[in-house]
């Protein structure tokens, strides 16, 4: 697509939160013009509001991402290495578990500054336009038209040629597009909240080891604390409501400490203890899927506004940053045409975003708050690997096999009377090993194909 074609593309991010930021950077190095309208204000030059989560796990999804548009350094010297978990256990006793090598990590990061980083990162672009405290009112994009509402209360018709909405599980944009017919959407909210807490500095260093995510796995509830920058820890209590409902007195919240984290006390405080468990309350989680995240060559939708997920696989802000990447791959390979770039993208990303949406909820239900001890979770992890890498190997060598057989049965007017036919070794197979049910029928099934 010709260069001055794509300067009179007009573009109208919807969310200047980390994705739609993220994104203008992408978009803007295309040479579109790039608006971007957000509901809240500059947070540069705002007082941050507590609860919403000031820190985060930046995996190497993201990274990616943030390398693409030249930002990895920089956010990385921002962050801090965390090489493994260290899991607090209720008589105090600590243990760790490695990610991985000990070159793999995961970087804890503060949203707060990575959001007003990305949001600067934009802004020197001169094709950018930042606009805050502006709200959507109306999304139109057959007509490839906005209606925002800015500080001054008055409704302004906007006209663009592509929408793109990062405007978070709440999304505005997405609930214009759910009008549209196809357009498929689901949502759950978990009955769990969560509620954040704050380890402060101890004698000006770490109160606790800072290279490792900690937690506190509690059965039906857990804790978990990243480290900050400033030697701080952000602790999150991910609750049922019911419990938190509980709670209602400082000595209620002292005493459900006392019983569950108390480790976590001296290092809390019992005063900054139970004046952050009263500043707010807990927040609800939810998930949400769509399909599709487009609507023909008009509109988009990245990040949670696509496919918000429960926290507990820390891949949220990994994933939307990865919708970016991905998205620019495809204008890369489609030379910026939209019509093109759209469609595909809803194909690749909705199977990969819906599946981490499930891993996470599967995390949710099975490991993080069931009562399985979490050594027994992780040993169940290694075990369901074992499986599947013997499943993969099995098959293969079943369908060389069975290649062999077929060969030698088309070949030769006498088959090898003693070779068994491939669905006799699956029976037999099937009775005497622990495989799963539902691999061995599947293996069957391919087995009785090949047969055929």
């Amino acid at each position: 697509m010709d260069s001055s074609v794509i300067q009179r593309k007009k573009v109208a991010v919807i969310g200047g939160g980390l994705v739609g930021s993220l994104q203008a950077c992408f978009l803007a190095k295309r040479h579109f013009q790039i608006d971007v309208y957000e509901a809240r204000e500059d947070t540069r030059v705002a007082t941050f509001t507590r609860g919403r989560s000031i820190n985060l796990a930046l995996s190497h999804r993201g990274r990616q991402a943030l390398k693409a548009v030249g930002l990895e350094d920089q956010i990385v010297s921002q962050g801090i290495p965390m090489r493994a978990r260290m899991i607090h256990s209720l008589s105090g006793k600590k243990s760790a578990i490695p990610y991985g090598t000990k070159s793999q990590y995961i970087l804890s990061v503060s949203r707060e500054n990575l959001n007003k980083d990305l949001l600067t990162a934009a802004e020197k672009y001169p094709n950018v336009k930042m606009h805050f405290n502006h709200r959507l009112l109306k999304c139109n994009p057959e007509e490839g038209m906005i209606t925002v509402l800015g500080s001054d209360k008055v409704p302004k018709d906007v006209t663009c040629d592509l929408i793109v909405g990062c405007d978070g599980a709440y999304s505005t944009v997405r609930s214009h597009l759910m009008k549209k017919p196809r357009f498929d959407y689901s949502q759950q909210y978990i009955p769990h909240g969560y509620m954040e807490l704050t380890i402060p500095p101890k004698n000006g260093d770490y109160a606790m080891e800072p290279n490792y995510l900690h937690i506190w796995p509690r059965n039906t509830f857990m804790m978990i604390a990243l480290p900050n920058m400033n030697k701080s820890f952000t602790c999150t209590l991910f609750m049922p409501f019911e419990e938190f409902e509980k709670l209602l007195t400082s000595n209620d919240v002292v005493d459900f400490f006392q019983k569950y984290f108390p480790d976590a006390i001296p290092l809390i405080g019992e005063k900054l203890l139970v004046q952050d468990f009263f500043l707010l309350p807990a927040q609800p989680m939810i998930s949400v899927k769509c399909s599709s995240f487009h609507f023909k060559s008009h509109c988009v939708l990245l990040g949670d506004a696509a496919h918000a997920i429960v926290p507990f696989f820390g891949q949220g802000m990994n994933a939307g940053f990865e919708d970016c990447l991905v998205f620019d791959e495809l204008m890369d390979k489609f030379n910026n045409d939209l019509s093109l770039c759209l469609p595909v993208f809803s194909r690749l990303r909705i199977p990969d975003d819906h599946a981490i949406s499930d891993l996470s909820m599967y995390n949710y239900i099975e490991v993080t708050f069931s009562r399985i001890r979490y050594h027994e979770a992780v040993q169940r992890w290694h075990w369901q690997k074992k499986v599947i890498n013997k499943g993969l190997f099995f098959l293969g060598s079943l369908i060389a096999i069975s290649s062999t057989y077929l060969l030698i049965h088309y070949m030769s007017p006498r088959p090898f009377l003693r070779l068994r036919r491939p669905w006799n070794w699956i029976a037999h197979f099937r009775n005497t090993t622990c495989f799963p049910a539902k691999a061995m029928d599947s293996l069957e099934q391919i087995s009785n194909l090949i047969s055929r």
